[in-house]
């Protein structure tokens, strides 16, 4: 009687080592897949933490401003200190986005739609520096898009462009919209900020 070695087959060695090999494609593509589903999810919250802290900082600055007047070099009347376009905004407020060197009741902010993104400069009132020779505090070169809109004292009078030699007062509210991108992704948001020092 004779008897066969214990032990296995060529064969079923190679079987063995397939099915192994599958297995392991079918994992390591799983995990791949759930990794990048967890980058995308913590770049997306990255953004829109990134976002949310740019309108809040924003919100509080607008609904902060202030008619304060100043009377320009060669003028003899004092005019309101409010500058609005549709890319770009000036405004005095009580309440600056940044923290001040020092204290003090009123700041001068201005916010510009530049090629490097949304730029941000404030300093203290009074002051005889003209702002825009004044450093930027922030540049945010994930805001590509910028637009402002002025609310006036008729219901739905939305306006591009809030003239003082017609109007002389502040808007009613402004109407901000961000187009963020980061990558090859953009993604659009509008708030509206009503300004309670408007007035009537």
């Amino acid at each position: 009687m004779s008897t066969r070695p214990r032990g296995f087959t060529l064969l079923e060695l190679m079987l063995a080592l397939s099915i192994v090999a599958v297995l392991m494609v079918i994992v390591s593509g799983g995990l791949r897949i759930g990794l990048t589903a967890w980058q995308r999810g913590e770049e997306r919250t990255a953004r829109l933490d990134r976002d949310r802290s740019l309108v809040v900082l924003l919100e509080g600055a607008l609904a902060g401003a202030f008619p304060y007047r100043v009377t320009p070099g060669d003028a003899e009347e004092p005019r309101l200190l409010f500058e609005g376009h549709p890319d770009r905004i000036t405004f005095a407020t009580l309440s600056p986005p940044l923290p001040t060197a020092a204290p003090a009741a009123f700041s001068v902010v201005s916010l510009t739609a530049d090629p490097a993104g949304l730029t941000l400069r404030q300093q203290i009132l009074p002051s005889p520096v003209p702002l825009d020779r004044v450093e930027p505090l922030l540049v945010d070169a994930h805001t590509s898009g910028l637009r402002f809109r002025y609310l006036g004292q008729e219901a739905d009078s939305w306006e591009d462009v809030w003239d003082l030699t017609r109007e002389d007062s502040l808007p009613r509210a402004v109407e901000i919209t961000l187009v963020s991108t980061v990558g090859s992704r953009s993604t659009s948001q509008t708030i509206t900020v009503p300004i309670p020092a408007s007035g009537p």
